[in-house]
């Protein structure tokens, strides 16, 4: 496609871009800062990478997990950690605690479209020299944190993470302070999830929130266009039993956190506040257990509505979701946005005396078109993110089922048919929309790859291979350039034989696609490329634009 090598012909005319927007600054709403060790610049993108320090000491065979068991949980394994810290065979360990997580550093890497490194930022953490102050981690190996996004004036980048030390196991199942749960197994001590966000001031500032507690937040996207910011967030809640605590209901799904003024220290968020939620009922399904439908994984906005995924779970559905703030547009659990809808901006009125028996009021529908089977039954839905190249064209990542069940492990991942980047297209006779095909040229889906430093051969915890493969896609965001070609960028989810796969050294890698090709032979002709790597005892999570950047540029090139 020539429109895709017009613009690798352009890093002459990108670095003028750049160097002529880096001194941009603007006004911040909030009063707590931390300064960034670099400066991102527009018309960049950036890559959220986390990376296990591999201390051996970090874990010690034998050891009890998860941290601090609850009796009163009933689901404390037996024996003890089979591995020590060393990576990557300490995330052997998850086969013996289901939970086991180690927290780690996050580096927003900044590119620039070509692949060419700018500069690597540390997010603030104890593992910084002298670190003091507001900071945050995420828990390796959790495969759906630090999503990137940036805010809905462009301007603020947003993810998602933990307050608290480096090397602390176990905390993406842990509580929050306001939201405990008796039978969390996970007895970890409390911890806030946090907002992490940087804007063109250069500054990172951190809100905390008591909201996914038992489980994580994934993604994060500040509306600072509608009076008073406040984020909209996904993610899960809850790692105990039934029935869950009014807290764990409040705080899964989609929520709705205001931006703090204040130091972490200072803060004291209060109970989640919900700003969405769906339930298999509006489908005429019979109702799930209270809390167990809402476990979102990605979000976007386009055109003022608010879009949300999910791809895992066995309640609900794996699919896409839309909030509806008109109430009109999905009778049966199914439609389309309403024209002139507004993006939600208060949140989700409920009756606390009904929360247990009915949980929060459904405000959400199925995208038209998009599968509405129960995840239980489901066979080949798994869509992690969200893309719109336009009002009518929509691009999924699909992560793949990340199957791990034999010698076929490679050969399982290979045969996918919808694993990979989907398109979708808006019918203008239906109403609806539908799939024309799946990206999947270059992704080398079951191919196993090497990586320096990394074990060969089988891993004897599991019987299976080392050797990390791609299995589908993650994060995606992109572009339309010249000619109508969408570029697309994806971190990629893998298969191995390793004790978690999301422990396994993934790729971030480029597709493109003429928009208005629904040809699915035309397309398989267009192979994607390897961009980025992670090393050994690295991840790669998210991608994004950097704030301030104007995609319209490379459209005119």
């Amino acid at each position: 496609m020539t429109a895709y090598f017009r613009l690798r012909s352009l890093p002459a005319a990108l670095g003028l871009a750049v160097a002529g927007l880096a001194g941009i600054a603007a006004p911040c709403v909030y009063a707590q800062s931390t300064p960034a060790a670099a400066p991102l610049y527009p018309n960049n993108l950036v890559v959220s990478r986390a990376v296990y320090d591999n201390k051996a000491g970090n874990v010690t065979v034998g050891q009890a997990l998860p941290p601090n068991c609850s009796a009163a949980s009933g689901a404390c394994p037996t024996g003890g950690a089979t591995a020590n810290g060393t990576y990557p065979y300490v995330f052997n360990n998850v086969l013996y605690d289901p939970a086991f997580g180690i927290t780690s550093q996050i580096y927003l890497d900044q590119v620039t479209v070509f692949g060419q490194p700018i500069n690597s930022i540390p997010v603030p953490s104890s593992a910084l020299p002298g670190a003091g102050g507001d900071q945050m981690v995420t828990s390796f190996s959790s495969k759906s944190e630090i999503a990137l996004q940036l805010s809905t004036d462009g301007n603020v980048l947003s993810f998602m993470g933990y307050v608290a030390p480096i090397d602390a196991i176990d905390v993406s199942n842990s509580s929050t302070p306001m939201a405990p749960d008796p039978t969390n197994p996970d007895g970890q001590t409390p911890a806030y999830r946090a907002v992490a966000s940087i804007g063109l001031d250069n500054q990172f500032h951190f809100t905390e929130t008591n909201a996914y507690s038992g489980n994580n937040g994934r993604a994060v996207i500040l509306n600072n266009s509608y009076g008073n910011p406040f984020f909209y967030t996904a993610g899960n809640a809850g790692n105990g039993s039934n029935p869950q605590p009014n807290g764990v209901v409040l705080g899964a799904g989609a929520q709705s956190v205001v931006p703090s003024l204040l130091s972490e220290a200072a803060q004291a968020p209060g109970l989640p506040t919900p700003v969405a939620s769906f339930s298999v009922a509006e489908l005429g399904q019979k109702a799930d257990k209270v809390g167990k439908d809402d476990n979102f994984r990605g979000e976007t906005i386009f055109n003022n509505v608010l879009y949300y995924s999910k791809d895992s779970g066995s309640n609900g559905v794996n699919t896409v979701y839309f909030v509806d703030t008109v109430g009109t547009a999905c009778p049966s659990g199914t439609g389309l946005p309403v024209a002139g809808a507004k993006l939600p901006t208060a949140p989700l009125s409920y009756d606390p005396s009904t929360l247990q028996s009915n949980g929060l009021p459904s405000n959400m529908c199925i995208l038209a078109g998009f599968p509405t089977t129960l995840a239980k039954n489901s066979t080949g839905s798994y869509p992690a993110s969200l893309w719109f190249a336009n009002a009518t064209t929509l691009y999924v990542a699909d992560e793949g089922d990340a199957y791990t069940g034999g010698s076929d492990l490679y050969t399982h991942a290979a045969a996918q048919t919808t694993a990979g980047l989907q398109k979708w297209v808006l019918s203008a006779s239906t109403h609806t929309w539908q799939h024309v095909y799946t990206l999947q040229n270059g992704l080398g889906l079951g191919t196993p790859y090497t990586v320096a430093g990394y074990p060969t051969g089988n891993n004897t915890a599991t019987g299976l291979p080392w050797a990390p493969a791609t299995d589908g896609l993650r994060n995606i965001t992109g572009l339309v350039g010249p000619d109508g070609v969408a570029v697309i960028w994806a971190i990629t989810a893998t298969v191995s034989g390793g004790g978690d796969l999301g422990a396994d050294p993934n790729k971030l890698v480029v597709l493109y696609d003429l928009i208005g090709n629904t040809d699915a032979s035309v397309a398989a002709g267009e192979p994607g490329f390897d961009f980025k790597d992670a090393k050994f005892g690295e991840v790669l999570r998210g991608v994004s634009f950097t704030p301030g950047s104007d995609l319209g540029f490379f459209q005119n090139q």
